[in-house]
């Protein structure tokens, strides 16, 4: 069993997240990782409404008494949203930890602050990590240049990214972006880190509300089945590679490209019904890692953490420990 201050601080068994995931991020994920003794996130803005996150937080209270929290991920959008109502049903849910990500998360500290609720605030650099830490967050989860979704401009990868957050920080630190297995979360603990964040690994799992096309998928990848779309917008994200994100990558490359010229590609409604959902998994854009490489079976939450802390046990006292003697 591994100790750690993240383990402390949110009271739970092992040092592995569950980020939260639009589309995926539901109590039928977030409860099994919660029985295996992880720290899943439900993602607020899958629901259509604050009254129905209420309700899926709810919902996962009935299906487990352990720790989770919910991922409230504040970026600007067409259509305003109401934040402040999302945020009172996460207190009013009695959540005892929120991952906030995007944009700063000062307005909603104090609210959060004062119903006792711990805030992680995810962040792809070292001085937007700090910034957090000064705002007053409980910890930071610091996304290398690995992750799916949103890495940042700057394309450090984990490696150099958590060391010097570590040096940096005083506030525990989960590691996100290209973990999957046990030696991950040796490398990570060894670099400085309280914890590892996993996304595309929990995708892989039979919980994970998508279709298994996706899963199978994700398992027949290679490391280099990802692409990087939207750098021209200096909005970069990272993706599976497939027939949509090849077309985005052609139409971005010409001269006079604007992001209206691939919206229609890259709409997250078309992803989340004709991939997630329908199983088609060259019909829209959909998040996936570097880890996809490290991924070689769908399993249920609880073999993926079991797996990962027992390897990283056998790392820890036979490979390494053979070499100091």
């Amino acid at each position: 069993m591994f100790r750690t201050r993240f383990t402390e601080m949110f009271g739970v068994e092992h040092p592995v997240v569950c980020g939260g995931m639009t589309a995926v991020g539901t109590a039928d994920l977030v409860a099994p990782v919660a029985e295996a003794g992880a720290l899943g996130f439900l993602a607020a803005l899958t629901q259509p409404t604050p009254e129905a996150l209420a309700k899926e937080i709810a919902r996962c209270r009935t299906m487990t008494d352990k720790p989770f929290g919910v991922n409230l991920t504040i970026l600007p959008t067409l259509n305003p949203v109401p934040y402040e109502e999302y945020r009172q049903a996460i207190i009013e849910g009695r959540v005892s930890v929120v991952e906030t990500a995007g944009a700063n998360p000062a307005p909603h500290l104090p609210a959060f602050k004062a119903a006792g609720v711990k805030v992680i605030h995810k962040a792809v650099a070292v001085r937007h990590a700090l910034k957090a830490q000064q705002l007053g967050v409980d910890a930071v989860s610091v996304d290398g240049f690995e992750c799916a979704g949103h890495p940042g401009e700057d394309d450090i990868p984990g490696l150099v990214l958590l060391p010097l957050a570590a040096r940096a920080l005083h506030i525990p630190i989960v590691a996100s972006g290209g973990f999957a297995d046990g030696a991950g979360l040796v490398a990570a603990l060894a670099l400085g880190a309280d914890a590892i964040n996993m996304g595309t690994r929990f995708v892989a799992t039979t919980e994970a509300p998508v279709h298994d096309a996706v899963k199978q998928q994700i398992v027949a990848n290679s490391e280099r089945d990802t692409v990087l779309v939207f750098r021209q917008f200096r909005n970069t994200a990272r993706v599976a590679r497939n027939a949509v994100s090849e077309e985005i990558l052609e139409l971005s490359a010409r001269a006079d490209a604007t992001f209206a010229d691939i919206a229609h590609l890259a709409s997250g409604t078309r992803g989340r019904e004709n991939v997630l959902a329908g199983g088609d998994v060259d019909a829209g854009m959909w998040w996936a890692g570097q880890s996809q490489g490290l991924i070689d079976d769908v399993a249920s939450c609880r073999e993926v953490i079991d797996r990962i802390v027992d390897e990283a046990e056998l790392i820890i006292r036979q490979r390494l420990a053979a070499t100091l003697a």
